[in-house]
């Protein structure tokens, strides 16, 4: 920088909001228990085996102690000096995969072992027929018939009582002479106990019958356990169904945990790996992987009169990719889909069944549309003033919510529940011309600056991850991320070939909803994971390719994400599968060569009410999301509490389709922060726990931003589940609740209605530090436990303990890649 050049100085605010000069209790000091009993058991989901959501990067598994500043004790220069020499920062590798580079800088998470597993159930050895079923009369006369068929994978603990529901729904439709409607529903053993508490799997015919708390459909079949999670089962229902009933077009439905493009339909019982030899399938456990899943539709179709099916939908989370549509694509003529985690209500069947058999006399194209219309509108849970009550009153974050506002209609409902939806119907024969747009512009994005890709990449509007927090977010938007390629870029041919790829996603997708938290969904996702994620055998090239190998061969997205991360050109006419030999160099265009001084503070004292100024300088290039920092050292127990994280807002803000990024200064600037010693806690009603909030979206606006606590959900049977709550920062309530088939916010998501006696544990990060300051490692322990109540959960601001407490920045390129820098302040 020359001398006539001046450093701007950027004085920032943080995203959340806090009550300036409010009244506030003062926290308690948090304490790490070392014992072995301390430390966290980590619940074994009911969903599956293996290891999503967020967009948070820095980890909230420990602490990245790198450069601090001036003013430390002498115990603590001896504590973080080590820390500083061994170069620990804060960005985490991404560990939990197979064969991913690195490994984790900050050593294993402290844990007890597993949880133990739910006993398997063994399959029974045959089918038991109940009674003689007798097909009913095919429809005479003019006109098309239907066969739907729901494929529903209940065996679940967070879903069982939504699919059973589902079921239910469709029974106050029920079959008629022109529309069949058959179930294979499998239930789960410690479950949703109501209907007889069965746990096997049957089949059922769908006949009419308005109670939602009972299926009086007659049952064909019960066919004890059955691994929902293969093909092969998927093969034998349909086959079976549509050799049983055979009609003039068909519908498929499959309901369960979805996790993009892997695929999805675990099943807990009986569990396993399953046959798979792909990486990613020793990580999620036993999938129907899309790879299976096209194979068993190619099989059912050569074993059946089915050509094609009238309609594919996935009632499961984030299914709606161009990879999964492009494996539908040779099978059927529509399908629909969501781009993010549905809500636990999962799709309106009683609507979009009622206007089918009323209205016999359509195409798929219309069916889709009903699907994504009356999706949360005509759910039966939100017109059925009965089911609302129920709904709204049982525990769940809702009825806190909606009680505030003095009872609950089915508009305000519906307005709450459809926030952050997302769900498309897609015409498949319109399909391939989104996968030629795509190409044409894969190949074209060469010639032009990866780091602007990856800037599109950071800032597009992205779904819940299933590959955990410590991560960016992979699955993207591919209208909104194009959009932001073209935007970066400036570039005349990327612009008309970015334009003609929205052009022809607008053409395929012919219905589409998506909530007001989810700006710039154009209905189709696509995967673009950064450069730890691309070089782990699980997540990256080697499976990706492997899973969505339909996708792969006709695209050349895995041809140009191999250019992106290893420099590999590519030509237009190229049909290979890229997955770079092993040990091949990768690079990140995303990441940064940022140079971040020690921080400086106007004091090394702070208090209540007293805040301090503290700031850095920083330089280098692609600069994304800048975060908080605080630390709470528990001297007497050598380990550091992280207590707070945020995002800080940068005095530019960038928009694309309501989708709203912080753009930064370039070249060097000094950052300033005013500090205020803060803690935070979850109020029950009646308890309160410290908690981390971890920072997931940015949001248009700082009431759109929305946090997320980690935690382990406990229903009253005493199962347990991985999960995280849902705070948005406009009113400070508890919005949603997640669980998670895997660990640490991995696998598959499904939003949990939480009873009156359930109850969320928080997880607290630390980190311990050892005697001799020469090493460090993650932890987590169990902090305060809360339970649903009549109250909702509720964000409480605290005055900082009083004591020791490590403060700073956290800087990310476009990459992930972090670069912290940290001062010590003594809170009186």
């Amino acid at each position: 920088m020359s001398k006539k050049e001046e450093k701007k100085t950027v004085r920032v605010r943080r995203r959340r909001r806090t009550d300036q000069g409010g009244t506030r209790e003062r926290a308690e000091a948090p304490s790490r228990r070392r014992s072995g009993k301390s430390s966290t058991p980590r619940p074994t989901s009911s969903g599956g085996g293996g290891s999503g959501s967020g967009a948070v990067r820095p980890p909230s598994g420990g602490i990245p102690l790198g450069s601090l500043g001036r003013g430390m004790s002498p115990r603590m220069l001896l504590i973080v000096g080590a820390l500083v020499v061994i170069c620990i920062v804060c960005a985490l590798v991404f560990n939990i995969f197979p064969g991913s580079d690195g490994g984790d800088l900050l050593g294993p998470v402290e844990q007890a072992p597993q949880v133990q597993q739910i006993p398997e159930v063994s399959p029974t050895a045959a089918p038991q027929e109940l009674e003689p079923f007798v097909p009913p009369v095919p429809a005479t006369g003019e006109g098309d018939t239907w066969l739907v068929m729901l494929y529903q994978d209940a065996d679940d603990k967070i879903l069982e009582e939504d699919i059973y529901l589902d079921l239910n729904e469709a029974e106050r439709i029920g079959s008629s002479d022109r529309v069949h409607i058959v179930s294979q529903v499998d239930r789960y053993n410690r479950g949703y106990s109501a209907d007889g508490n069965w746990d096997s799997t049957k089949r059922f015919y769908i006949q009419a019958d308005p109670d939602l708390k009972r299926v009086a459909s007659q049952e064909i079949m019960d066919l004890g356990e059955v691994n929902m999670a293969s093909g092969e089962s998927l093969v034998d229902f349909v086959s079976w169904a549509a050799d049983t009933f055979p009609a003039d077009k068909y519908v498929l439905i499959m309901s369960d945990h979805g996790v993009g493009w892997p695929g999805g339909w675990s099943d807990p019982a009986p569990g396993g790996q399953g046959e798979h030899q792909v990486a990613l399938a020793q990580v999620l456990g036993d999938e129907i992987f899309l790879m299976e899943l096209d194979e068993a539709l190619g099989k059912i179709r050569s074993e059946t009169e089915i050509d094609q099916f009238e309609l594919i939908g996935m009632d499961a989370c984030l299914m709606s990719h161009v990879e999964v549509y492009d494996a539908l694509a040779p099978h059927a003529r529509y399908a629909v889909a969501s781009q993010e985690t549905e809500p636990a209500l999962g799709w309106a069947y009683t609507g979009f069944l009622g206007n089918l058999v009323e209205n016999p006399d359509v195409s798929g194209a219309e069916l889709g549309q009903w699907i994504v219309d009356s999706y949360i509108n005509e759910d039966q849970r939100i017109v059925d003033d009965q089911a609302r009550a129920e709904f709204t009153g049982r525990g769940s974050p809702l009825s806190g919510i909606m009680g505030m506002l003095g009872g609950v209609s089915a508009q305000q409902l519906t307005q709450q529940m459809s926030s952050d939806i997302t769900l498309s119907a897609v015409d498949l024969q319109a399909f391939p011309k989104v996968m030629d747009s795509l190409n044409d512009l894969a190949f074209a994005m060469q010639g032009i600056g990866q780091p602007q890709v990856a800037q599109a990449r950071n800032y597009a509007q992205s779904y819940t991850s299933v590959f955990g927090q410590n991560v960016p977010p992979s699955y993207l938007d591919l209208g909104n991320f194009a959009k932001l390629v073209k935007q970066q870029s400036n570039d005349p041919q990327i612009g008309s070939l970015v334009d003609q790829l929205v052009s022809d996603i607008d053409a395929a997708v012919i219905a589409e909803r998506h909530g007001r938290k989810k700006p710039g969904s154009s209905g189709l996702s696509i995967y673009f994971p950064n450069s730890q994620l691309y070089r782990s055998a699980a997540a990256g090239a080697q499976s990706y390719t492997e899973i969505a190998s339909r996708f792969a061969s006709n695209s050349l997205w895995d041809d140009f994400l191999a250019y992106h991360y290893t420099g590999r050109r590519f030509e237009a006419a190229q049909n290979t599968l890229a997955v770079p030999e092993s040990g091949a160099a990768t690079t990140a265009p995303g990441s940064g060569d940022i140079e971040v001084t020690n921080v400086t503070l106007t004091s090394n004292v702070a208090a209540p009410g007293e805040p301090i100024l503290i700031s850095a300088d920083v330089r280098g290039n692609n600069l994304g999301y800048v975060y908080l920092y605080t630390g709470f050292l528990d001297e007497a127990n050598n380990s550091v509490f992280v207590a707070d994280m945020d995002y800080l807002e940068s005095p530019d803000t960038r928009e694309v389709d309501g989708v709203f990024y912080p753009a930064w200064p370039e070249g060097e600037f000094t950052l300033e922060f005013e500090w205020e010693p803060l803690m935070f806690a979850i109020n029950d009603g009646q308890d309160s726990a410290l908690a981390l909030f971890s920072p997931r979206d940015y949001g248009a606006t700082f009431e759109e931003a929305i946090y997320t606590v980690d935690g382990i959900y406990t229903y009253a049977d005493g199962e347990q589940v991985n999960a995280q709550l849902y705070f948005n920062n406009n009113n400070g309530l508890l919005n949603q609740v997640y669980g998670f088939t895997g660990q640490d916010s991995t696998g598959a998501p499904r939003e949990i209605l939480p009873q009156i006696g359930d109850q969320f544990t928080v997880l607290e990060s630390w980190v311990d530090l050892a005697p001799s300051g020469q090493a460090v490692q993650r932890a987590v322990q169990e902090g305060g436990t809360l339970t649903f109540g009549a109250e909702p959960f509720t964000w409480e601001e605290l005055d900082g303990a009083p004591g020791q407490y490590i403060v700073g920045f956290i800087f990310e390129d476009l990459d992930g890649n972090t670069f912290p820098v940290y001062g010590q302040v003594e809170v009186e």
